[in-house]
């Protein structure tokens, strides 16, 4: 059964065979929730609830193109199982009600209408000082959960190694970056063809595509915060992997950096983790740089409020904490 908008007769019998409708109860809305760059996402409302339903399917939705595991839906429910068993976690994301294996498919309760953070990078909405201090204390909870068999997500974590540590840093990887801002494939240049900085970027994959200790959203970026009535909440973990902390705080850091925002609240954020638990620097600014780099000049564009000049300086900042962390 395939997600689709508008709901056909097909999708209601199997919504109801499959419980998530009760026999008498009656659909109001059917339609699209969100983007989905990953999966196909669909709110179903009813006259007493409304439900998420989420499906993966054999590529990425954003990019037809690219293929990705069908198994991905499944990493987001085990994720959301764990932490909805801590008290503090529990409020940040959705529950579960059905996840049918058949169909690569998951059904939640709904959040409630809401909008993610992209507009950080281009200032049309700014965190507040709450949702400052919620993104550190959010990690921290998350890393210090005591997991002993969270699945190893080795497809996902292969397919964003390859958009992360490799496809980026490729002289000729077939995506011309001028077509998101003229000039940007020449400066791409120079950090495609610096050797020691592509060599420190493949150790660090290396790293990243090793089991480590922690349970790591694996995506903790303005996409997958989003604001609604009762508060920022955190959502879409296909990405989630046991691994590093310095890589999700990395890519946290990275897109505060990109957002422009004010020094201080980084440091305040970053601060705020690192009172209570200790990190590694170099590795920290490895992965912050790697992120800020991949997204600068690799395939996973951001809306950036960005100048070609403060991209080259950006760039060069991030070349930096690899090369000299």
């Amino acid at each position: 059964m395939i997600l689709q908008i508008p709901l056909n007769p097909l999708q209601e019998k199997y919504l109801r065979k499959s419980g998530l409708l009760f026999p008498d109860e009656q659909i109001l809305e059917y339609s699209k929730a969100g983007e989905g760059n990953m999966n196909v996402v669909v709110r179903l409302k009813t006259e007493d609830r409304s439900l998420i339903l989420k499906q993966s399917r054999p590529f990425v939705n954003k990019y037809p193109t690219i293929p990705a595991p069908l198994g991905r839906i499944f990493i987001e429910d085990d994720y959301y199982r764990i932490i909805n068993l801590h008290e503090f976690l529990s409020g940040f994301s959705p529950k579960i009600i059905l996840r049918d294996k058949k169909n690569h498919l998951v059904a939640m309760d709904d959040l409630g209408i809401g909008a993610d953070f992209i507009g950080i990078y281009s200032k049309k909405i700014n965190l507040s000082p709450d949702e400052i201090a919620t993104l550190p204390e959010y990690l921290l909870s998350l890393h210090k959960l005591e997991i002993r068999n969270f699945p190893d997500n080795m497809d996902m974590k292969k397919l964003n190694h390859e958009h992360i540590f490799f496809y980026p840093f490729m002289e000729f990887n077939g995506f011309d970056l001028d077509s998101i801002q003229p000039g940007l494939q020449s400066m791409s240049m120079k950090f495609k063809t610096d050797l020691a900085l592509k060599n420190a970027v493949k150790a660090l994959g290396k790293r990243y595509l090793q089991k480590g200790k922690h349970l790591l959203h694996g995506d903790f970026y303005p996409g997958s915060w989003i604001r609604v009535n009762s508060g920022l909440k955190v959502i879409d973990p296909e990405f989630a992997f046991m691994g590093d902390v310095e890589f999700d705080l990395g890519v946290l850091i990275a897109h505060l950096k990109m957002a422009k925002t004010n020094p201080e609240t980084i440091q305040n954020i970053l601060g705020r983790y690192t009172s209570k638990s200790p990190i590694d620097e170099k590795l920290l600014h490895q992965y912050t740089g790697t992120e800020i780099l991949r997204r600068l000049i690799g395939l996973a564009q951001l809306p950036l409020a960005l100048t070609l000049k403060e991209k080259s300086a950006l760039a060069d900042e991030a070349s930096k904490l690899i090369l000299k962390p």
